[in-house]
């Protein structure tokens, strides 16, 4: 039988926003905890912020490492699991990074030999912190670094495919070292599945680490392309979590939703909670989902300056710790019995080269012609060119149609059909 999917939240604390750590409150902490747990969800994602934790190289404050158990023991004092975010790394539009790998000393996140056994120290640290704690899920080796290392990052630390495959087996052998056995892996944003050069690659995202992570935000020119209501708005979650089965190597591999959200004013306040129920039960429709991890938990407070406009809504709690309607969506979504979802039995033909993700994106073919199927009604999944008339693939993942999204688009004014 199929484990239960898990309901979760990324944990932003209402006092003091991720600087928390500078002046960190367990009574606080507490509170905010109470305020998740009363939703019934059954875990959350916690962020260490990187310099704070390690301001230099060879310094891992022990008081903030102390910090970090103790909130975890909070949490499991009220029946929520913990993951744990090691390099942060990008949090709602802000860096930070430490010192020791900007400016005067500025070095490679991904390929210098000092900044790798920094962080691979870093990472073992929290992992083998945390290693004896029932409800310790497991490490993700950072928030999104994969922005770090192409553009649209003003200053990108650049890396090949072949340097970030080292990288990602490092970090995580990191995790692994400090707590053997958990759930360890890595998560990035949607470039990973949707930007030609980027070196963090769909192949790795869908075969290193425990699960595969992915992270669904509407602003990336689906909701402004479809509008709020639209089959490739609701669905968008769900896409990114079938687009990454076409490469992996388990037929079922388990898929964490680790964010997703309800970005104003592209969704409205007083529509968040219709696009959380919609995007909600179109998730739990593929089969081998982890989990669904909302983004996030508290607002951001209005005294604190220059986030982007949409970040300070985005809470399931007010930042007074009142629930808002999205959190009861939510909420009533992980008190119900979910039946484990059926195979999705068409495949659409997707691009195994990764200089060719833009057809995957908003706007591509790939994209296009999967959103036409689900309005049709089918329920669409994917599959690599290079194993579309793999028998025994396809038949241990349940697919009994493939199509490509020539077959699927009308043919273009003019055109001819292939």
């Amino acid at each position: 039988m199929p484990a239960a999917v898990r309901f979760g939240v990324n944990y932003t604390p209402s006092e003091g926003w991720f600087h928390h750590w500078l002046d960190f409150d367990l009574d606080a902490v507490r509170a905010d905890l109470d305020s998740i747990a009363a939703l019934g969800l059954d875990h959350v994602r916690v962020f260490p912020l990187w310099p704070y934790f390690q301001p230099n190289r060879t310094l891992i404050r022990p008081r903030a490492v102390e910090q970090l158990v103790a909130l975890a023991d909070a949490a499991a004092e009220r029946g929520l699991d913990v993951n744990v975010d090691g390099l942060q790394g990008h949090l709602s539009s802000f860096d930070f990074l430490p010192a020791w790998t900007r400016t005067w000393h500025r070095r490679n996140l991904f390929t210098d030999p000092e900044v790798i056994e920094g962080q691979a120290a870093y990472l073992r640290t929290l992992a083998a912190a945390l290693a004896d704690r029932p409800n310790f899920l497991g490490m993700t080796l950072g928030n999104e670094v994969n922005q770090f290392s192409a553009g649209p990052h003003p200053d990108p630390d650049r890396a090949s495919e072949a340097q970030i495959d080292a990288w990602l087996e490092r970090m995580l052998a990191a995790c692994e070292e400090g707590a053997p056995g958990r759930l360890h892996l890595h998560a990035e944003y949607d470039a990973t599945w949707y930007q030609d050069d980027m070196p963090f690659t769909p192949a790795q995202a869908a075969r290193q680490g425990a699960v595969t992570a992915v992270h669904s935000w509407v602003f990336n020119g689906t909701a402004q392309r479809h509008g709020r209501t639209s089959v490739p708005t609701e669905h968008h979650a769900a896409y990114l979590v079938e687009l990454s089965k076409a490469w992996s190597d388990d037929p079922h591999r388990p898929v964490w939703l680790q964010e997703v959200g309800a970005p104003a004013p592209l969704i409205p306040p007083e529509h968040a909670a219709a696009f959380t129920a919609a995007t909600v039960a179109n998730a739990l429709d593929c089969p081998d989902l982890w989990g669904v991890t909302w983004w996030c938990s508290h607002d951001v407070a209005r005294d604190l300056a220059d986030f982007p406009e949409l970040e300070y809504g985005l809470g399931l709690l007010t930042n007074d710790r009142r629930p808002k309607d999205t959190a009861r969506v939510l909420a009533e979504a992980a008190g119900r019995t979910h039946v484990p979802a059926a195979h999705r039995t068409v495949a659409l033909v997707v691009p195994d080269d990764p200089a060719a993700r833009s057809r995957c994106a908003p706007g591509g073919p790939v994209f296009d012609a999967y959103f036409r199927l689900a309005a049709d009604g089918a329920r669409p999944t994917t599959v690599l060119d290079t194993r579309a008339d793999d028998k025994d693939h396809l038949a241990a993942r349940g697919i009994t149609e493939v199509v490509t999204p020539e077959q699927v688009l009308p043919t273009p004014q003019g055109g001819t059909s292939s």
